[in-house]
This record gives C-alpha cells, sequence and structure tokens, in this order.
C-alpha cells in the first residue's frame, strides 16, 4: 500500500519526479560561450576536442614536442577568435580542424624553410672555408715555386731582387745597401727577373 501511495503522489506531484539530466552543451554552444569570454565553457571545449586536436597535429608535424605546442597555439587561437566561427557554415569541429590543419601545415613549412635557411648558411660557410683554403694553398704552392726559382738564380742577383721586390728599395737604394753602382744593381735585377720568369714560365 506504501508503495501504490507513493506512486499516486508523485503522479500528482509532478516536482517529486525524477529530473532527467541535461544533455550537454554542443560545441557550438561551447564555441558561442567562449567568444563571451567564458572561461569554463572553454574548458569543457579544450577537454572534448583536444585529443583530435592532438591527432591531426601529430599526423602532419610528426614531432611529438612541437605538436603539443601547435596544439596550444590551436586553442590560444579559438580563445581569441571564437568569435568570427560561424555556425551557418559549417559545425564547430571542422572549423577547429581547419584551423590545427592549418597551424600544423605552418608549423612543418617554418621548420622546413629554417632547415634550408641553415643548409644553405652552411653550404656558404663551406664554400667560403674551402675558397679560404684553397686560396691559402694556391698561395703556398706559388711562394714555393718562387722561393725555388730564386734559389736558382745567383747570390748577387737574390739579394738585389729580394731587396728591390721584397724590401721595396728603389734601384739606387739597392745600390747603396749592397755597396755597388746603380747600374750594377739594375743588371742583377734585370737579368734575375729574366731567368726568373723563364723558371715560372711567365710569358
Amino acid at each position: 500500500m506504501d508503495n501504490e501511495h507513493d506512486r499516486v503522489e508523485t503522479m500528482r506531484l509532478p516536482w517529486l519526479r525524477p529530473v532527467e539530466p541535461l544533455a550537454p552543451p554542443t560545441h557550438e554552444e561551447l564555441i558561442r560561450l567562449v567568444a563571451l569570454g567564458d572561461e569554463a565553457a572553454f574548458g569543457e571545449l579544450y577537454d572534448a576536442t583536444a585529443p583530435r586536436v592532438f591527432g591531426l597535429v601529430r599526423r602532419v608535424v610528426r614531432d611529438p614536442a612541437q605538436s603539443q605546442e601547435v596544439t596550444q597555439e590551436v586553442f590560444v587561437e579559438i580563445w581569441t577568435q571564437a568569435a568570427r566561427f560561424d555556425a551557418d557554415r559549417g559545425k564547430a569541429m571542422s572549423w577547429i580542424l581547419v584551423i590545427a590543419h592549418r597551424r600544423a601545415v605552418d608549423r612543418v613549412r617554418s621548420a622546413q624553410a629554417s632547415a634550408d635557411r641553415e643548409l644553405r648558411q652552411g653550404m656558404k660557410e663551406y664554400q667560403e672555408s674551402y675558397e679560404d683554403v684553397a686560396d691559402t694553398v694556391e698561395t703556398t704552392m706559388e711562394a714555393e715555386r718562387v722561393r725555388r726559382a730564386l734559389e736558382t738564380l745567383t747570390r748577387p742577383q737574390q739579394e738585389a731582387i729580394k731587396l728591390a721586390y721584397y724590401g721595396g728599395y728603389t734601384h739606387q737604394e739597392v745600390a747603396r745597401l749592397l755597396d755597388i753602382p746603380v747600374g750594377t744593381a739594375k743588371t742583377r735585377i734585370r737579368d734575375g727577373m729574366i731567368r726568373l720568369r723563364d723558371s715560372l714560365g711567365v710569358a
């Protein structure tokens, strides 16, 4: 009897009936609330969509750490751009995934551009280093050839040429330093240079 009485009372008093649980808000509703600055709604939206966003970003970016960074960037954009969402143009999840895909592609392109810049810089530095080494080797080899060619000259010719071309002295100064007539200094320098030209194969 007591059970029957309770059933009748419940039918008579509708506020005693069990309350149906409210349906969770849709993504569209949450975004509308986020556009109004509702942080709780943003938290719900994040919990509901973050796994799919991260999954999409991870497939594009590959790197786990960068994927996490991009996912955070996506939700920052959602928070700041929620007012731009238009439910008449598509579902909220599609809008979110478009943002995620664009951000992921931007990160890949940025990383590739950075890698390309580093590669170009590395190649440039390598080329400059190679050219420096090549110039040094060439200069060293040329200096060695000249040194060997000088050794084929007579000692007086070597002394005159070294003073004139390595020391920067004039013919008169060479003559004075070697204590010889200027004409003799000129002859030694001229004859020595002719022999050097022949030894080095200079036309």
